[in-house]
C-alpha cells in the first residue's frame, strides 16, 4: 500500500507526472489531494479556444516575423504549421526560437532521452531509482516536507553506496 504523497494518510488512488524545471516528478495521491491538485493544474494550464485543438494552440504563431523561411528549402513557419512536418533538416536551425518553447510544452523537454536496454550489469536501474528519489527530495523540500526529505536523503545516500 502507497500513502499520499501530499497528505501521508490516505491511500495514493491516483499517479501522476509532473515537469518541473525539466525534471520528471512522480506523484502519487489519494483522491482528496487529487481534486486539489486539478484545481492548481487547470489554473496553470493555457487553455485553447473552443474552435482548435490543443495541439493547434501549441503551433499558434506568437512572434512579429512569421516570413521568416528556411535558407535551404525555402519552407516557411506557416507552411510548418499546416503540413505539421519541416521540409530539411536546416529548418530545425531555422525556426528555433520557435521550436523550444513548442517542445517544452509537448514533451515537457527539448533534449531527446531515447530508450536504453534494461541489464543488470550495467547499473542502469540503480540510477533510475537513484534520479526518482532524487525528483521526489526536490518535491518534498518544495513541499516543506522536512522530514521524508531527510528520510529520502538517507535512501538516496545508502542507494549510491551500492
Amino acid at each position: 500500500m502507497m500513502f499520499c504523497d501530499i497528505c501521508h494518510k490516505n491511500n495514493a488512488t491516483v499517479h501522476l507526472t509532473e515537469i518541473i524545471k525539466e525534471k520528471v516528478v512522480e506523484l502519487h495521491i489519494c483522491q482528496a489531494c487529487a481534486k486539489a491538485k486539478a484545481q492548481e493544474i487547470k489554473e496553470q494550464a493555457p487553455m485553447p479556444s473552443s474552435s482548435e485543438k490543443p495541439a493547434e494552440s501549441l503551433l499558434r504563431d506568437t512572434t512579429k516575423n512569421p516570413a521568416v523561411k528556411c535558407r535551404v528549402c525555402g519552407l516557411g513557419y506557416e507552411d510548418f504549421r499546416k503540413k505539421g512536418r519541416f521540409g530539411c533538416g536546416a529548418c530545425y536551425e531555422t525556426f528555433k526560437s520557435k521550436l523550444i518553447p513548442l517542445l517544452r510544452q509537448i514533451h515537457g523537454a527539448v533534449q531527446h532521452k531515447g530508450k536504453f536496454p534494461f541489464t543488470r550489469d550495467c547499473g542502469l536501474e540503480r540510477q533510475i531509482r537513484i534520479d526518482e528519489l532524487k525528483n521526489r527530495l526536490d518535491r518534498a523540500i518544495k513541499l516543506e516536507e522536512y522530514e521524508e526529505a531527510a528520510r529520502l536523503r538517507d535512501e538516496i545516500e545508502k542507494t549510491e553506496k551500492f
